[in-house]
């Protein structure tokens, strides 16, 4: 059954103890209101979604492109910095200005973060893909780190696409399965989740209900 997520900045990491005093590493996020700002029918547009508006800015209503114009304007509400939708089911869709917080998750449930991995630039394969390298002592000139051959022989005569080698690290679309959400603090807007969520500090994050765990 999907239900709609919500958008979240990632504050940083830190320690969390639990009642046995054993230390968790977890990752903080802070949820900023999330206004329910459209609700797309599978009737009207051919598929269900809800569409989140949410994290203040400074920005003028005159400043944003008329779209948008209507959207904030219609719910009576001043921009946002993000506008996400998120696919749900029909007995999930919500009415427009429909106010979530961080409640909308719980303790101990399992969530899936989505955010932009932090960029690495141009990354060797020891590096990106975790290559042994080669030989540290005899027979190896000044390429110590190379990837070696990538070819074959005349047949096929070229190398595979998608064929691991030296490139750009990170910087993509990542989504982290599964993160259970060990506690949550309604007063500061804080949810405390296990493990490392995708991308830096400050950045956007989306969280969701977990397709594979529940």
């Amino acid at each position: 059954m999907m239900r709609t997520g919500l958008i979240a900045t990632k504050i940083g990491n830190s320690s969390y103890f639990d009642t046995k005093g054993q230390p968790i590493p977890v990752t903080i996020l802070k949820v900023d209101q999330c206004v329910v700002s459209n609700v797309k029918t599978l009737e009207k547009d051919g598929y269900n979604a809800v569409q989140l508006a949410s994290i203040d800015t400074n920005k003028d209503i005159k400043k944003t492109n008329k779209a948008q114009r209507k959207i904030y304007s219609s719910i009576n509400i001043k921009p946002k910095k993000i506008l996400k939708e998120f696919r749900v089911d029909t007995n999930n869709l919500l009415e427009i200005g429909t106010l979530l917080s961080v409640n909308h998750f719980k303790t101990d449930q399992f969530i899936d973060a989505t955010g932009i991995s932090i960029g690495k630039g141009f990354a060797g394969v020891m590096k990106r893909h975790n290559f042994g390298g080669l030989r540290a002592s005899h027979g190896v000139s000044i390429s110590h780190r190379s990837h070696g051959s990538t070819g074959q022989n005349q047949d096929p005569g070229r190398v595979f696409k998608g064929k691991k080698m030296a490139g750009r690290m990170g910087g993509k679309k990542v989504t982290k399965q599964s993160l259970k959400v060990v506690s949550i603090d309604e007063d500061n807007k804080l949810l405390i989740v296990k493990g490392s969520v995708p991308g830096k500090k400050n950045s956007i994050v989306y969280l969701k209900d977990s397709i594979k765990r529940t």
